[in-house]
Protein backbone atom coordinates (compact mmCIF):
# COMPACT_ATOMS: atom_id res chain seq x y z
CA UNK A 1 0.00 0.00 0.00
CA UNK A 2 1.21 3.53 -0.73
CA UNK A 3 2.92 5.29 2.16
CA UNK A 4 0.73 8.35 2.67
CA UNK A 5 2.70 10.27 5.26
CA UNK A 6 6.17 8.89 5.94
CA UNK A 7 8.91 10.50 3.88
CA UNK A 8 11.33 8.04 2.27
CA UNK A 9 14.99 7.82 3.19
CA UNK A 10 17.48 9.61 0.95
CA UNK A 11 18.62 6.26 -0.43
CA UNK A 12 15.21 5.59 -2.00
CA UNK A 13 14.85 5.94 -5.76
CA UNK A 14 11.59 7.10 -7.28
CA UNK A 15 10.39 6.62 -10.84
CA UNK A 16 8.62 9.70 -12.23
CA UNK A 17 6.78 9.17 -15.51
CA UNK A 18 5.60 12.23 -17.44
CA UNK A 19 2.91 11.14 -19.88
CA UNK A 20 2.37 12.40 -23.41
CA UNK A 21 2.68 11.43 -27.06
CA UNK A 22 6.09 11.18 -28.75
CA UNK A 23 7.15 13.42 -31.62
CA UNK A 24 7.44 17.16 -32.20
CA UNK A 25 3.94 17.43 -33.62
CA UNK A 26 2.50 16.65 -30.17
CA UNK A 27 5.03 18.52 -28.03
CA UNK A 28 2.84 21.55 -27.24
CA UNK A 29 -0.45 19.67 -26.85
CA UNK A 30 -2.45 19.82 -23.65
CA UNK A 31 -2.18 16.02 -23.52
CA UNK A 32 1.61 16.40 -23.23
CA UNK A 33 1.71 18.49 -20.08
CA UNK A 34 3.03 15.48 -18.12
CA UNK A 35 5.97 15.19 -20.50
CA UNK A 36 6.59 18.94 -20.10
CA UNK A 37 6.82 18.46 -16.33
CA UNK A 38 9.25 15.57 -16.88
CA UNK A 39 11.45 17.87 -18.99
CA UNK A 40 11.47 20.48 -16.23
CA UNK A 41 12.27 17.93 -13.52
CA UNK A 42 15.16 16.52 -15.56
CA UNK A 43 16.56 20.03 -15.93
CA UNK A 44 16.20 20.69 -12.19
CA UNK A 45 18.08 17.53 -11.18
CA UNK A 46 20.80 18.03 -13.77
CA UNK A 47 19.82 14.95 -15.77
CA UNK A 48 20.12 14.52 -19.52
CA UNK A 49 17.60 12.41 -21.38
CA UNK A 50 18.85 9.36 -23.23
CA UNK A 51 17.03 6.50 -24.86
CA UNK A 52 16.59 3.52 -22.52
CA UNK A 53 15.80 -0.14 -23.23
CA UNK A 54 12.45 0.31 -21.44
CA UNK A 55 11.25 2.27 -24.50
CA UNK A 56 11.53 5.55 -22.66
CA UNK A 57 13.65 8.65 -22.70
CA UNK A 58 15.28 8.58 -19.27
CA UNK A 59 17.19 11.02 -17.06
CA UNK A 60 18.54 10.53 -13.53
CA UNK A 61 19.58 12.83 -10.72
CA UNK A 62 18.86 13.84 -7.14
CA UNK A 63 16.29 16.27 -5.81
CA UNK A 64 19.11 17.95 -3.88
CA UNK A 65 22.61 16.91 -2.79
CA UNK A 66 22.16 13.85 -0.59
CA UNK A 67 18.44 13.76 -1.35
CA UNK A 68 16.24 11.17 -2.99
CA UNK A 69 17.14 9.91 -6.44
CA UNK A 70 14.69 10.58 -9.26
CA UNK A 71 14.54 8.46 -12.38
CA UNK A 72 12.50 10.59 -14.78
CA UNK A 73 11.03 8.96 -17.88
CA UNK A 74 9.00 9.98 -20.89
CA UNK A 75 7.46 6.91 -22.55
CA UNK A 76 8.23 6.63 -26.26
CA UNK A 77 4.91 4.90 -26.84
CA UNK A 78 1.68 6.81 -27.41
CA UNK A 79 -0.33 7.92 -24.40
CA UNK A 80 -2.78 5.02 -24.47
CA UNK A 81 0.04 2.45 -24.30
CA UNK A 82 2.10 4.10 -21.56
CA UNK A 83 1.91 1.04 -19.31
CA UNK A 84 4.54 -1.08 -21.03
CA UNK A 85 7.36 1.48 -20.90
CA UNK A 86 6.55 2.60 -17.35
CA UNK A 87 6.36 -0.94 -15.99
CA UNK A 88 9.54 -1.92 -17.88
CA UNK A 89 11.46 1.02 -16.36
CA UNK A 90 10.15 0.18 -12.89
CA UNK A 91 11.18 -3.46 -13.30
CA UNK A 92 14.62 -2.56 -14.66
CA UNK A 93 15.44 -0.39 -11.63
CA UNK A 94 13.60 -2.55 -9.09
CA UNK A 95 11.21 0.23 -8.13
CA UNK A 96 7.94 -0.91 -6.52
CA UNK A 97 4.63 0.69 -7.53
CA UNK A 98 4.43 2.70 -4.30
CA UNK A 99 7.51 4.66 -5.45
CA UNK A 100 6.15 5.35 -8.94
CA UNK A 101 4.77 8.83 -9.64
CA UNK A 102 2.78 9.43 -12.82
CA UNK A 103 2.32 13.03 -13.99
CA UNK A 104 -0.56 13.52 -16.40
CA UNK A 105 -3.15 15.93 -17.76
CA UNK A 106 -6.64 15.93 -16.26
CA UNK A 107 -9.76 17.23 -17.99
CA UNK A 108 -11.74 17.24 -14.74
CA UNK A 109 -9.50 19.86 -13.11
CA UNK A 110 -9.49 23.53 -14.07
CA UNK A 111 -6.38 24.88 -15.75
CA UNK A 112 -3.68 25.86 -13.21
CA UNK A 113 -4.94 23.27 -10.70
CA UNK A 114 -2.61 20.58 -9.31
CA UNK A 115 -3.95 17.60 -7.38
CA UNK A 116 -2.12 14.60 -5.94
CA UNK A 117 -3.50 11.18 -5.19
CA UNK A 118 -2.45 7.59 -4.73
CA UNK A 119 -4.38 4.51 -5.85
CA UNK A 120 -7.97 4.63 -7.06
CA UNK A 121 -9.29 4.58 -10.60
CA UNK A 122 -8.00 6.10 -13.82
CA UNK A 123 -10.67 8.80 -14.15
CA UNK A 124 -10.92 8.20 -17.88
CA UNK A 125 -7.23 8.97 -18.47
CA UNK A 126 -6.17 6.19 -20.82
CA UNK A 127 -2.46 6.43 -20.06
CA UNK A 128 -3.16 5.91 -16.38
CA UNK A 129 -5.56 3.10 -17.25
CA UNK A 130 -2.81 1.29 -19.15
CA UNK A 131 -0.28 1.79 -16.35
CA UNK A 132 -2.70 0.29 -13.82
CA UNK A 133 -3.04 -2.73 -16.09
CA UNK A 134 0.71 -3.09 -16.69
CA UNK A 135 1.68 -2.71 -13.03
CA UNK A 136 -1.26 -4.92 -11.98
CA UNK A 137 -2.13 -2.42 -9.25
CA UNK A 138 -3.54 1.11 -8.91
CA UNK A 139 -1.28 1.76 -5.91
CA UNK A 140 1.00 4.41 -7.36
CA UNK A 141 1.01 8.18 -6.98
CA UNK A 142 -0.43 10.56 -9.53
CA UNK A 143 0.21 14.26 -9.96
CA UNK A 144 -2.81 15.49 -11.91
CA UNK A 145 -2.32 18.68 -13.90
CA UNK A 146 -5.57 20.41 -14.75
CA UNK A 147 -6.20 21.39 -18.35
CA UNK A 148 -9.92 22.15 -18.01
CA UNK A 149 -12.85 21.04 -20.11
CA UNK A 150 -13.19 21.92 -23.81
CA UNK A 151 -15.32 24.97 -24.57
CA UNK A 152 -18.74 24.60 -26.10
CA UNK A 153 -19.27 21.37 -27.98
CA UNK A 154 -15.63 20.73 -28.85
CA UNK A 155 -14.78 17.04 -28.61
CA UNK A 156 -12.54 16.17 -25.65
CA UNK A 157 -10.29 13.97 -27.79
CA UNK A 158 -9.70 16.87 -30.18
CA UNK A 159 -9.23 19.35 -27.34
CA UNK A 160 -6.42 17.42 -25.59
CA UNK A 161 -4.54 17.07 -28.89
CA UNK A 162 -4.46 20.82 -29.48
CA UNK A 163 -1.81 23.19 -28.18
CA UNK A 164 -2.55 25.40 -25.22
CA UNK A 165 -4.26 28.68 -26.10
CA UNK A 166 -2.20 31.88 -26.01
CA UNK A 167 -3.57 32.98 -22.63
CA UNK A 168 -2.82 29.52 -21.21
CA UNK A 169 0.69 29.50 -22.62
CA UNK A 170 1.44 32.70 -20.72
CA UNK A 171 0.59 30.92 -17.45
CA UNK A 172 1.93 27.49 -18.37
CA UNK A 173 5.47 27.96 -16.96
CA UNK A 174 3.97 28.61 -13.53
CA UNK A 175 1.78 25.51 -13.81
CA UNK A 176 4.77 23.36 -14.76
CA UNK A 177 6.76 24.78 -11.86
CA UNK A 178 3.94 23.94 -9.44
CA UNK A 179 3.66 20.39 -10.76
CA UNK A 180 7.41 19.82 -10.54
CA UNK A 181 7.38 21.28 -7.01
CA UNK A 182 4.56 18.86 -6.12
CA UNK A 183 6.59 15.86 -7.31
CA UNK A 184 9.63 16.94 -5.30
CA UNK A 185 7.54 17.69 -2.21
CA UNK A 186 5.82 14.31 -2.37
CA UNK A 187 9.19 12.54 -2.58
CA UNK A 188 10.74 14.46 0.29
CA UNK A 189 7.79 14.95 2.63
CA UNK A 190 5.16 12.31 1.77
CA UNK A 191 1.81 12.39 0.07
CA UNK A 192 -0.32 13.88 2.86
CA UNK A 193 2.02 16.80 3.37
CA UNK A 194 2.14 17.43 -0.38
CA UNK A 195 -1.65 17.31 -0.62
CA UNK A 196 -2.02 19.81 2.21
CA UNK A 197 0.40 22.18 0.50
CA UNK A 198 -0.82 21.95 -3.09
CA UNK A 199 -4.54 21.40 -2.56
CA UNK A 200 -4.90 24.55 -0.46
CA UNK A 201 -6.60 27.48 -2.20
CA UNK A 202 -4.20 30.06 -3.55
CA UNK A 203 -3.93 33.22 -1.47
Amino acid sequence: MFRRSAAPSSSDAWLVAGLGNPGPEYAGNRHNVGAMVADLLASRIGGRFGRHKSNTMLAEGRVRPGGAKLIVVRPLSYMNTSGGPVSAAAAYFGIPPERVIVVHDDLDLPFETIKLKADGGHGGQNGVRDIIKALATPDFARVRVGIGRPPGRQDAADYVLRDFAAAERARLPFVLDDAADAVEHLVEHGLLDAQQKFHAPRA
